[in-house]
């Protein structure tokens, strides 16, 4: 079952109307629908090209969040052949909130990790929204010295609202471990590229994303903080949202001329979850093209550029 935003009410209820004509039809085979339903469709494709040409920064928001947008792990189903994961930091517990191994890419083999906000009610509350704690960056860093070590390219695939900020976590060295994943981030040699494939919240994104090349997909987010918690901070009213959403600049349209990020992924009209096929075509396209510009480069001058580029970010287009 499709699942609308607030803003997709009226879309809904034009393909509510399209889907009932159909239901009968399924009913009743007497009962002829072809046309009608037809005009709904065109109507519904129309309203949904108008909604999605123009989306303001909120509305990206929750497009990003959207409960049925692709996860780390549809990604790495998606494009990654004999997946391995690798479990827990060697040092407290395994981290639910980020998943990662080896595997191929285009029979290629890579190391892939990313954070895992889980489908349902369960596996949302067992992957903790995607909020990983301190095990599972220290989980990250054994993953990339690994990768480091085997001359293994990294992909790491973003999407959390940031680093979780429960007590226990905070006293397990939260912002140490985020600190530490970033730093590694700045030491490997082997090629290293991200995609952002919803929320980029906070260091706990960053942690990830120091890469030689950053992708986001076309409604993904990218920011310091949260538009709730900016709006907390700077007004003391966490419903000023949509302006903090509009100040942040947190959109991959403002982040590529900020260069912040290299490149932007087209999502299938109405969002990635509309087209799952062709939007893991297309970051799989992007990954590719990504890890070919980095190969280019060898592992001094790859690790140098990086370094200069985290250091120049958001310099331009200010």
């Amino acid at each position: 079952m499709q699942t609308y935003l607030d803003f997709e009410k009226g879309l809904a209820e034009i393909e509510g109307k399209a889907e009932e004509l159909r239901a009968m039809a399924r009913q009743d085979e007497s009962v002829k629908v072809e046309e009608e339903a037809a005009a709904l469709d065109a109507k519904a494709a129309e309203m949904l090209a108008e909604l999605y040409a123009d989306l303001t920064p909120w509305r990206k928001c929750r497009v990003a969040r959207h409960p049925d947008r692709p996860h780390a792990l549809d990604v790495i189903d998606a494009l990654f052949d004999e997946y391995t994961p690798l479990a827990g930091d060697r040092g407290f517990a395994e981290d639910a909130a980020v998943v990662g191994g080896l595997a191929r890419f285009r029979d290629r083999p890579v190391v892939v990790f990313g954070h895992e906000k889980g489908a349902d009610t369960r596996s949302r509350i067992h992957r903790n929204f995607g909020m990983a704690r301190p095990e599972g960056y220290r989980k990250a860093v054994r993953l990339m010295d690994l990768a480091d070590r085997m001359g293994l390219p990294v992909i790491t695939l973003v999407d959390t609202a940031g680093a979780y900020p429960g007590k226990g976590a905070e006293e397990r060295g939260q912002s140490e471990a985020i600190a530490r994943s970033t730093e590694k981030c700045l030491q490997i040699k082997v090629p290293l590229v991200s995609v952002i494939i919803g929320e980029g919240g906070s260091g706990g994104a960053v942690a990830f994303a120091t890469a030689d090349r950053v992708a986001m997909l076309e409604h993904s987010i990218y920011s310091v903080i949260s538009p709730e918690g900016c709006a907390s901070i700077l007004w003391k009213d966490s419903e000023k949202m949509r302006e903090a959403a509009e100040a942040l600049r947190l959109t991959a349209q403002d982040l590529y001329k900020l260069k912040v990020i290299d490149r932007i992924i087209d999502e299938p009209v109405g969002g990635a979850h509309r087209d799952r096929e062709l939007t893991m075509a297309r970051t799989g396209s992007a990954i590719a093209a990504m890890l070919s510009e980095v190969d280019a480069m060898g592992p001094d001058q790859r690790l140098a550029a990086r370094r200069r580029k985290v250091l120049e970010m958001g310099r331009q287009g200010l």
